[in-house]
């Protein structure tokens, strides 16, 4: 007997005593995908929370996670450095804004340095 796994999708409430209640579930996150040419992506510098090391932000994506992952792992292998995606955010190691401005250029994108 194959046991359902809709439990699993369940959010907020483990029990309820309400005869009526209805379990709310997860639901997926479908963001429309904007073609980089309509995209304004803002490059700037932060220190600030690193420990003093200087990193790279690039925000303003507008699309999926597996969408932003992937313009993140390009610019980390153009840049030949590390990083990672946090919070709607590329993250890139080191002070490369000019390099990573010409790297979303070319994949198409709108590029405004920040600060």
């Amino acid at each position: 007997m194959i046991m359902s796994e809709s439990w699993k999708k369940r959010v907020g409430v483990v029990y309820s005593t309400d005869s009526g209640f209805q379990y709310r579930q997860e639901e997926e996150e479908s963001q429309e995908s904007i073609p980089p040419q309509q995209q304004n992506l803002q490059v700037t510098t932060d220190r600030k929370k690193r420990k003093g090391k200087t990193v790279t932000l690039v925000t303003g994506f507008q699309g999926s996670g597996e969408e932003l992952r992937e313009l993140g792992k390009i610019l980390k292998t153009k840049c030949g450095t590390g990083g990672s995606v946090k919070d709607g955010e590329i993250i890139i190691q080191g002070e490369l804004c000019n390099k990573v401005m010409d790297i979303l250029r070319k994949e198409g994108f709108r590029v405004k340095r920040k600060g």
